[in-house]
């Protein structure tokens, strides 16, 4: 857009200083001695085309390089129609409007512009840094000095965590297209290129996103309407961490359907064309140089050189040790090799400079190793693979034994000439590929890398296998997708940034880094598992320096592989036989897999069903040891590739046996950690993907990345990626990249912190419920270079009879799952993980009777632990006797009692009382004579005598003074004191009567 109002402005600026040449030479109070100008001469003046009218016609018009120098221009005359175009080689001759060839060292396009030069940003290119999602005010959002970089050849890309966008502005009189070629080597920056039109209207949204390139040169094209068409390219840095991020390179810009191209454009220096007519320019080989606008490349002088492509040549450094290698020459009839010394090629050292280094002398002769394993020697001394059915160690082949069946593959650990399906290449971001193939060299015992060009070259080293067959006593699974593994040793030396990238694909052009190595390492393996039968292309490239760089400052640094080993390959050879179960008892029956959940008897070719809970182990089902026990509370599934949970389990705890059911808790989960902010502000989410159990053991969680065109997958039973919200930095959609598998595997389920050397330690979720924590173990095989024995996860599953929902928590100590990287720790609380509910669960209440009714009611014990389960019994209803009955009972036999009691009382005191008077009789008697007793007839009462009797009280006496007396009646020696009568008293007594 912006180079569309350009073009306009300088139209309209011509047209007006035209006209105002006119105005001036007619003008009043101009003199006539003004007006006597010298006429124009065709080096005053240019042609240019007006704007295009509704119709598609315009007019060339004659426009002075300097208004009032001159005069007598040509008149405007009828142009050329606004679709015309010239041919890529020819320009636009503006004086007969006809298509001219270009001459020897200029090229064009035609239609088209091209853009290869990049000392400087081009004209019409715009390059700014932002950071949409910060404020202006934040220390984070000073991304003005994140732009594209010109490198000269090419331009680079920011490498930080702004936004950097690359635009420019075309108007196409016809429909046309942009290509361009780009490398992409890091995924942690996000490249995208789309074109909008004059509305800001996105003209192309499903190529947006870039596929990464990893080490090669892509050319992508894209049509373009006509019209005006903005293109943009875009990088957008993401989670780099403490790694240094490789830069997007953009080059060779073409864009195709301009209105006409009035000249042709001299070659740049180190390129050439030597033919008119030409649309592109060639480079420079080797040792040759040129400069602009060159028909013809230079040679260098003997003691100079130059690379492909340069525009100069440099004095030849003296050669040293690390400007040549050696390697081995193919056995001879002997058995013997040939130690030889090579110079590094493109050879640029010079051996004749004071200081430099000869090359070693050849020819030394030393015993050839061993064949590889599967291979063996022919008559001419040469290793050849051993046919189908047969194994070596290196030497001789030999027929596998009846009832065995060959593991065929391929292992490398001989290295005296290169595998023939390996090769060797060198990969220059200069140009597409280098003049030499000696980037890896063999050494006997390893494959090194060779001192290369230029430091910033990667050195490849491409193994390539048809595909992979299981084999045949193993059975196919659909939940282990495991075809075969591919396993190395290696060793790094580096004095600088350098870096082993591990890539695996279904083309040599089209890999995926797996996994790199920066800086020096000591000799280790690593194993990576192929799932797929579609990546046959693994590929090893070496890099000794990111920075780009004409100087050979790191020669010296150098990559080895001492070994390779693949497996289950088709057409590959076996270096072991081993049992497999037979089709029949019959002589010469081929292998056939034992049924799910057998193992093969170890020296036989039987079949036997593995013990319960335990699961096969895919890559030895051989002997008994091949079954592997389930983990506590798992079982294993229908084909015994795997152990799984059915979501039930039973735990004893504290001498009581606890149920628990977590099929609520099956389906699959997904956990947001907090907001995580990069050095430069940008804002992320580690997204975690959880399949806790049931599913019969199928993986359900997935993660995905959505950033690159290949959208890889992974399933797991617990997985993470990195999300960016869509409403970060202007993002249409949720960007998620990244992914991994963290949990591939079910350990077991207990309630112990530690299982099979997985620990989840208790204070990373503090407990204070009197129910105990379910662990769920998980392993992941992946291995890294921080995880040396795959990653491991634990899920604390926590009862939480108040929980609505379920609550998923990462630890506060750890904010992202992890502490170290390795082992991840997640919290689920829920009321489904409690234990199931029983009747120690649950007490009753017995109400009061009322009215001849009881009823017994059922409550959960406080507070409740337990969820589903037993219910709670319903209540019952049961007869009883009141307390009223008892009540009055109770009083009436009391009143019964109290009067017998009474009763009783009556009957002794009467007898007393009778008593009381006989004794006063006597005494009564005894009174006649002094000092003498009468002798008493009885002292009880007799048959006959009056029991009527009654007694005389010398005065009267109140009920309280009778009780009185009654009680002291007693004396000190035990008797009872009783006043008698006397006659004398009874005379008295008469007398007063």
């Amino acid at each position: 857009m912006a180079s569309l109002s350009q073009n306009r402005a300088l139209l309209n600026a011509l047209l007006l200083s035209r006209h105002f040449f006119v105005l001036l030479l007619f003008a009043p109070g101009v003199t006539a001695q003004e007006r006597q100008l010298p006429m124009c001469k065709e080096s005053d003046y240019h042609f240019e085309y007006t704007e295009c009218d509704s119709l598609g016609s315009r007019w060339r018009v004659a426009v002075p390089h300097t208004p009032g120098i001159c005069t007598g221009v040509p008149d405007p005359i009828k142009g050329t129609q606004c679709s015309f175009s010239c041919k890529a080689g020819e320009y636009l001759e503006m004086k007969e409007q006809s298509c001219v060839k270009c001459a020897s060292g200029t090229y064009s396009l035609g239609t088209g512009v091209r853009i290869d030069e990049w000392d400087v940003l081009p004209p019409g290119f715009v390059s700014v840094g932002t950071d949409m999602e910060m404020d202006l005010g934040s220390k984070h959002s000073n991304c003005s000095n994140s732009t594209w970089t010109p490198k000269g050849d090419y331009i680079a890309s920011n490498t930080d965590e702004c936004t950097s966008t690359l635009s420019y502005a075309v108007n196409l009189k016809q429909t046309g297209s942009v290509s361009f070629e780009y490398l992409y080597p890091d995924n942690s920056i996000f490249f995208e290129f789309y074109v909008q039109n004059d509305q800001c209207q996105s003209t192309d949204t499903q190529t947006r996103w870039m596929k990464s390139t990893d080490t090669e040169w892509e050319i992508h094209f894209v049509q373009l309407s006509r019209g005006s068409n903005v293109l943009y390219w875009k990088t957008t840095g993401f989670l780099m961490g403490n790694t240094a991020a490789k830069p997007v390179l953009v080059r060779n810009v073409a864009i195709s359907g301009v209105a006409y191209t009035s000249e042709c454009f001299p070659c740049k220096p180190g390129t050439y064309t030597s033919k008119p007519g030409s649309a592109l320019c060639a480079p420079c080989p080797e040792n040759s140089y040129s400069n602009k606008g060159a028909t013809v490349c230079s040679q260098c002088d003997g003691e100079k050189y130059a690379e492909i492509g340069s525009g100069s040549c440099k004095p030849r450094p003296p050669c040293n040790a690390t400007d040549y290698f050696y390697t081995h020459t193919p056995c001879d009839a002997n058995g013997q090799t040939q130690l030889m010394y090579k110079w590094s090629e493109p050879k640029i050292c010079s051996e004749n400079v004071e200081g430099a280094v000869k090359l070693p002398a050849s020819g030394e002769k030393i015993t050839c190793p061993p064949c590889n394993p599967g291979f063996f020697k022919n008559n001419m001394l040469n290793c050849q693979p051993c046919p189908y059915g047969s194994y070596s160690n290196g030497t001789d082949c030999v027929q596998c034994p009846a009832g065995t069946e060959p593991m065929v593959g391929f292992e490398y650990k001989w290295w005296n000439t290169m595998p023939r399906n390996m090769k060797s290449s060198v990969l220059s971001r200069e140009y597409s590929s280098s003049g030499r193939e000696t980037a890896w060299e063999v050494a006997g015992e390893y494959v090194y890398t060779t001192p290369g060009d230029l430091d910033s070259d990667y050195q490849m080293l491409t193994l390539t296998v048809p595909g992979y067959r299981l084999p045949q006593s193993v059975a196919k699974d659909t939940e282990n997708t495991e075809m075969s593994r591919i396993t190395f040793v290696f060793e790094t030396q580096c004095s600088a940034d350098c870096t082993l990238h591990f890539m695996a694909g279904y083309g040599e052009r089209a890999n995926t880094v797996l996994e790199h190595w920066s800086g020096s390492r000591e000799r280790q393996s690593y194993t990576y598992i192929i799932n797929s039968n579609a990546t046959v292309s693994f590929t090893w490239a070496f890099q000794r320096t990111g920075d780009y760089t004409t100087e050979r400052k790191y020669s010296s640094d150098f990559a080895k592989l001492y070994s390779i080993h693949i497996s289950n390959a088709i057409d590959g050879v076996a270096s072991e036989c081993r049992h497999c179960a037979l089709g029949s008892a019959e002589s010469g029956s081929s292998c056939v897999p034992c049924p799910p959940g057998h193992y093969i008897v170890s020296g036989s070719s039987a079949c036997k069903q593995c013990p319960p809970n335990t699961f096969i182990s895919p890559d030895q089902p051989v002997g008994k040891q091949a079954c592997i026990p389930c983990g506590p509370n798992t079982n294993s599934n229908e084909l015994r590739s795997a152990c799984y949970s059915d979501c039930k389990l039973e735990v004893v705890h504290e001498g009581q046996s606890l149920e628990y059911d977590f099929s609520p808790l099956s389906n699959t989960t997904s956990l947001q950690s907090g907001p995580r902010f990069t050095s430069r502000g940008l804002k992320y989410f580690n997204l975690f993907s959880i399949s806790l159990c049931g599913n019969e053991g199928r993986k359900l969680a997935s993660c995905v990345d959505n950033i690159t065109e290949s959208r890889r997958e992974v399933a797991a039973h617990v997985c993470q990626s990195a999300v960016i919200p869509s409403d970060v930095r202007g993002l249409k959609t949720v960007v998620s990249s990244q992914p991994f598998s963290i949990a591939d595997r079910l350990i077991g389920i207990t309630t112990d912190t530690v299982l099979d050397y997985i620990t989840s330690p208790e204070d990373l979720f503090p407990d204070k419920t009197p129910r105990p924590d379910v662990i769920f173990y998980f392993r992941s095989l992946e291995v890294t270079q921080a995880c040396k024995t795959g990653r491991a996860t634990t899920i604390r599953v926590r009862c939480d009879p108040e929980s609505v929902q379920h609550q998923l928590s990462l630890p506060s100590k750890c904010h992202e799952g992890t502490c170290d990287g390795c082992s991840f720790h997640f919290l689920w609380r829920s009321r489904q993980a409690c234990p199931l509910c029983s009747k120690n669960d649950y007490k009753e209440i017995v109400s009061a009777c009322i009215q001849g009714i009881q009823r017994t009611t059922y409550v959960w014990q406080e507070p409740r632990q337990c969820a589903g389960g037993v219910s709670l019994p319903e209540q019952k209803v049961s007869a009883c006797v009141t307390m009223d009955f008892w009540l009055k009972f109770g009083v009436s036999t009391g009143t019964l009692t109290a009067l017998l009691l009474v009763a009783i009382s009556c009957y002794f005191w009467k007898k007393t009382r009778k008593l009381e008077y006989k004794y006063s009789k006597l005494v009564s008697n005894s009174s006649i004579k002094d000092c003498e007793l009468p002798a008493a007839d009885s002292c009880a009462i007799m048959e006959g005598e009056d029991a009527e009797d009654d007694l005389l009280f010398l005065t009267k006496k109140s009920i309280f003074g009778k009780m009185k007396s009654f009680t002291n009646k007693r004396t000190s020696d035990g008797f009872d004191s009783v006043p008698l009568k006397s006659s004398s008293g009874l005379n008295d007594m008469e007398m007063d009567s």
